[in-house]
């Protein structure tokens, strides 16, 4: 599938500033990039890096105080879904050493504290039945609703409230997943089917060797979704870091099938 994705950003700065931008397409497994541009008005760029090697951020050192950028690309994802019932659990001992960090606990995260519930709620499960069960149970448990969070709101609060945004579906996919021993990771994505447009977030476990996304709220699939980043929560992987307060005047996320 071709996706074409337009990103547009104006921020008042509060004068120079160091930003460290999340928000270009990765070149990953599943997806292939044919364009890529990224323009940032009177700033130099420097790439790194991104967090687990996934993709790439920008240091833009912007001289002023606006940050106006434009983003362009046009991404091949050649990725399908997987029916999570049928891929089986990795052994502990068998994970790669760079994916067994995805059991651990993470500051929005807090898989250790869920350890009795997946047991009593998902314990009669094994290996991708029992992802599916997670993911179902988080979309039917979870209501979607917008400004119920903030930045500091974590997995267990989510459990609390039973409301949420996309970052807060995915940290408790994410803690339910490691609480039952299967490696779960924070995806930045662009998602064409996302609405209101905008940055989107999913979780994706490692079943069967490889990695598989998962989107409780139900609103993009593997197929029609492009990887920016991934971590180990939202704390990695953040579309947008300044050293001080960035005031957004306008942003706007186009992303639609090719």
């Amino acid at each position: 599938m071709l996706i074409n994705i337009d990103a547009t950003m104006d921020y008042q700065l509060c004068g120079d500033d160091t930003i460290l931008l999340t928000i270009e397409a990765a070149g990953t497994e599943g997806q292939t990039l044919l364009e890529n541009s990224l323009s940032i008005e009177n700033a130099t760029l420097h790439r790194i890096s991104g967090a687990g090697m996934v993709g790439s951020r920008v240091w833009a050192c912007v001289t002023g105080d606006r940050l106006r950028l434009r983003y362009h690309a046009q991404v091949v994802v050649t990725r399908s879904a997987a029916v999570l019932e049928d891929l089986a659990a990795t052994p502990l001992h068998a994970l790669p050493g760079d994916v067994l960090t995805y059991l651990r606990p993470s500051r929005y995260c807090e898989s250790d504290l869920f350890a009795d519930f997946v047991g009593l709620q998902f314990g009669h499960l094994s290996g991708g039945a029992k992802m599916a069960a997670i993911r179902q149970w988080v979309a039917a448990e979870i209501f979607y609703s917008p400004g119920s969070s903030n930045a500091a709101t974590t997995a267990v609060n989510t459990f609390g409230s039973r409301a949420g945004v996309c970052r807060d579906f995915t940290h408790l996919v994410c803690s339910l997943a490691r609480a039952s021993n299967i490696p779960a990771r924070y995806a930045s994505v662009y998602g064409a089917d996302v609405s209101p447009p905008d940055f989107h977030a999913v979780a994706q476990v490692w079943l069967e060797g490889a990695w598989h996304c998962v989107d409780a709220t139900g609103m993009s699939t593997a197929e029609s979704l492009v990887v920016i980043g991934a971590g180990r929560d939202a704390g990695d992987v953040p579309f947008m870091e300044s050293t001080r307060p960035a005031h957004p005047l306008s942003q706007i996320i186009a992303v639609s099938k090719g």
